[in-house]
């Protein structure tokens, strides 16, 4: 998994249909999604309850490029390894989610995975102030997260200055929540490079019509990448 700043839509399967995972993965990527996002919930974290390690297992040979979990779950530490066994290359915790980020990050790494940091919308950038050198990505929630089809919630000013900290390391910022083709362009300009996207990519298709879903990821990194033009 090499590092660059090029726009990445990462459609979340929290949107696809549950029943149909493998083909649903199939079918994004071939429509050109870069990434295959899969949202972890506990419902202790976040009151919602959605798939565990078995499931990434069971879609790992159905996704070609990068498995990107997000983790929100706590505690997070005792199931890192499981997930990072199941074939997630990126795992993502949650600042929030429990007193030792520094710990969870190091475990993420030593798994074998790429380690990324989420914050929740009332959490400052600064939180992630001493992690710089032990992530690869920071996943900016642009709603509160437990379920999908939220409304966008402004995070400009807080990517902005994640960009300012990060500077010339090699770290992804990612938007999770309320992405689409009128949000993509606000969020690229301050600085995000990795789109999540679950209800506006899958919106319109399916399966056996899949060609919606490639109009919708073109429609996202059109939006986004205009602001480069």
């Amino acid at each position: 998994m090499s590092f660059d700043r090029k726009i990445k839509i990462a459609p979340s399967i929290l949107a696809a249909d549950f029943a149909n995972f493998g083909a649903e993965c199939q079918a994004i990527e071939a429509q050109g999604a870069d990434w295959v996002h899969v949202d972890v919930m506990d419902g202790h974290f976040v009151p919602n309850i959605t798939f565990g390690p078995a499931t990434c297992a069971a879609i790992r040979p159905h996704v070609q490029g990068v498995m990107d979990v997000h983790l929100m779950i706590a505690p997070v530490d005792p199931y890192v390894e499981a997930f990072a066994n199941a074939g997630a290359d990126v795992i993502t915790a949650h600042v929030e989610a429990g007193p030792h980020i520094h710990r969870t990050l190091q475990a993420i790494r030593g798994a074998g995975a790429k380690a990324g940091v989420a914050l929740n919308p009332g959490t400052p950038a600064g939180a992630v102030a001493e992690l710089m050198d032990m992530v690869d990505l920071i996943c900016v929630m642009t709603v509160n997260p437990g379920f999908g089809g939220q409304k966008f919630i402004d995070m400009t000013a807080k990517i902005r200055a994640l960009r300012g900290m990060i500077g010339d390391r090699p770290i992804h910022i990612e938007i999770d929540g309320g992405v689409d083709p009128s949000t993509a362009p606000l969020v690229v300009q301050a600085g995000a490079d990795v789109l999540v996207a679950g209800s506006a990519v899958f919106k319109g298709g399916s399966v056996s019509h899949p060609d919606a879903y490639g109009s919708n990821i073109r429609a996202i990194r059109e939006a986004a990448e205009g602001v480069w033009t």
